[in-house]
């Protein structure tokens, strides 16, 4: 899902020692966990919560703050309160390597939920996997997180939510079956490796034609030159894998320009945010990726959760509220009867059928979910629907 972060020199350079070292099979060899506390379970939070991209990890500690109230007002974990340590990495990778470090080491946690996004997973994964305390990220989606470059799984990397790849699989198939698209704009983000994912497996799976392909670079403000081109085309749908801060504003000027067709984009749309910055009018006739939709409950207790978040908070649950919440409770079932954080992790890799406010996931081999998708709709910048999508290979 997310992979935006704002990245200094010296944070790039440190967030590619970081990848090189973490990529490495053997880093778990010495990694002895941490033990359970014996009248409480310490949960890590290292989370986005000030900076460029603070609305995401904003959300996912309000989805994460109220799966523990609701947990321990049941009893807890094995009669064990959660006791959370929340930190701030000011989306900022090199701190969310520090932070990881903190919570691990010093705080002694037994799980760690966050980041939110994939270049600061990225960072914080080393030492999880050094320390054998298992980060689990609600909204990471970057394909190898949770792999070694020898294609070996990480033993204590997980997700909640898709890969970069499969959201290009579900725009491909939604934009053909859904949308009967034959011909599609395709005008992506060339600065983020989560845009230049979903685009380039976008473009291995689409059955139809690419009348024009055409990318911009995050913080660019005015792309009229570009739909300019597009404008007068022959296509059914423009495809424009990116994040809200760009494509709010693509859209509006689209829009402006009478540029008319469908948007269709991935989950980095999933946020009020968009809406803001493109205009409640122009955000029509707009789709995107999720993994949840407060249209569709899927299930009692994804009912019960909107019922609450707004209680808790007066506000309805985005996408990724509700993938840290979930995050929380998948935690929960992990560490029921676990001596320490390896056990916990080890129970993580085989879960199955987990039903959560998302839909129900079995986590796979390579520690990601099995589950299906929703492509949202926007209307006048509400959500007027959402469809699911089962990704067919």
């Amino acid at each position: 899902m997310i992979k935006k972060i704002a990245l200094g020199a010296f944070s790039l350079l440190f967030l590619m020692t970081l990848v090189a070292c973490g990529q490495s099979p053997d880093v778990t060899a010495n990694a002895k966990g941490n033990k359970m506390g014996e009248d409480s379970i310490k949960i890590g939070v290292n989370m986005e919560l000030s900076g460029a991209v603070a609305a995401y990890g904003t959300a996912e500690y309000n989805g994460i703050k109220l799966a523990v109230k609701e947990i321990n007002a049941n009893g807890g974990i094995d009669g064990k309160k959660i006791e959370l340590v929340a930190k701030d990495n000011k989306s900022e990778i090199a701190e969310a390597s520090t932070t990881a470090t903190n919570l691990a080491v010093q705080s002694q946690v037994t799980t760690i939920i966050g980041p939110a996004t994939s270049g600061a997973t990225a960072a914080s994964s080393l030492e999880s996997q050094k320390t054998g305390v298992p980060l689990l990220t609600p909204s990471g989606t970057q394909d190898d997180l949770t792999i070694n470059k020898d294609g070996s799984t990480k033993d204590y990397v997980f997700r909640t939510t898709f890969k970069d790849s499969f959201q290009g699989q579900v725009l491909a198939q939604f934009a053909s079956e859904n949308m009967n698209a034959k011909k599609v704009v395709l005008y992506y983000d060339n600065s983020s490796d989560y845009a230049q994912g979903i685009a380039a497996e976008f473009k291995r799976k689409f059955k139809g034609e690419i009348v024009a392909e055409s990318t911009f670079i995050a913080g660019d403000k005015d792309y009229k030159a570009a739909l300019t081109r597009f404008k007068d085309l022959d296509y059914d749908v423009i495809v424009m894998p990116g994040y809200y801060t760009e494509t709010g504003i693509i859209t509006k000027q689209a829009r402006e320009m009478g540029i008319d067709k469908p948007i269709l984009g991935p989950d980095g749309f999933s946020d009020e945010t968009f809406v803001k910055l493109s205009d409640k009018k122009n955000a029509t006739d707009v789709y995107y990726v999720s993994g949840y939709s407060s249209k569709i409950n899927l299930n009692e207790k994804a009912a019960a959760f909107i019922e609450n978040y707004k209680k808790e908070y007066e506000d309805v649950p985005n996408m990724f509220a509700a993938l840290a919440y979930d995050s929380v409770y998948m935690i929960a079932e992990a560490s029921k009867g676990a001596a320490d954080s390896t056990e916990v992790a080890k129970n993580l890799g085989n879960l199955k059928n987990f039903e959560g406010v998302t839909g129900v996931m079995t986590i796979d081999e390579q520690h990601n979910p099995i589950k299906s998708a929703l492509m949202v709709r926007l209307e006048n910048g509400a959500e007027d629907s959402a469809t699911p999508v089962e990704v067919k290979d």
